[in-house]
């Protein structure tokens, strides 16, 4: 009796370290395996990854009326995140096209990160995708100029210089300046397009998105 009690004990306190020692993102991702298993992801659809903006899009198959997606992106998450649950967020789908909306959060998170680590990141996620899907084409969306985040947007552009020109390089591989489009006639960010948070957008801010976008899905 004493030595089955001392287990339990044991067990609930390893169960209580390892509840507060989980890994960021942990129940997000125990949540697209929930929702995997109770709903089967379909075959051949556009797979989002990535952060809140594309979270925050919950909507987007009606944006886009023909098309399927399967929307995994999980809000604040960086390109360190992606490449930690690679297999969670690759392995499950059999897409016909990867687009990926990330890099914002790395800089917002650390003002000392330079914008070539944020590429390398992603570099190094590219190679993950290509792991499991070598020909499936893979896009990436501009990291979009946050009015909240107005002194990381010098960073932000030479990060997206970086991807673009290795995007531009590699086949199947797109890369979607959303940037430009957000912008008014005087080339100024378009605040309206945004929520009170300065950070996520409005509905007429992914209606831009759309018209950027569609041109690029498969």
């Amino acid at each position: 009796m004493k030595k089955a009690l001392a287990f339990l004990v044991v067990f609930l306190l390893f169960a209580n370290v390892y509840s507060q020692n989980k890994p960021a993102f942990w129940d997000d991702i125990q949540q697209f395996k929930t929702l995997n298993k109770e709903n089967p992801p379909p075959k051949g659809a556009i797979l989002l990854l990535g952060s809140s903006s594309f979270t925050y899009w919950r909507d987007v198959n009606s944006y886009f009326p023909g098309k399927t997606f399967v929307n995994r992106g999980f809000g604040g998450s960086t390109l360190t995140d992606l490449n930690f649950y690679s297999d969670e967020l690759l392995k499950p789908y059999a897409p016909k096209q990867i687009i990926i909306y990330c890099g914002e959060n790395d800089l917002a998170a650390n003002e000392n990160l330079k914008p070539r680590e944020v590429f390398n990141r992603f570099k190094h996620f590219y190679a993950e995708i290509r792991k499991y899907y070598p020909e499936v084409p893979v896009a990436y969306v501009s990291m979009k100029m946050s009015p909240s985040r107005e002194k990381l947007w010098p960073k932000y552009t030479v990060a997206n210089a970086m991807i673009k020109k290795f995007m531009d390089r590699k086949e199947n591989a797109e890369y979607i300046d959303i940037t430009k489009a957000m912008n008014s006639a005087e080339g100024k960010i378009r605040e309206d397009l945004f929520l009170e948070d300065r950070l996520h957008m409005k509905p007429e801010g992914y209606q831009i998105w759309k018209k950027v976008m569609e041109p690029y899905l498969k």
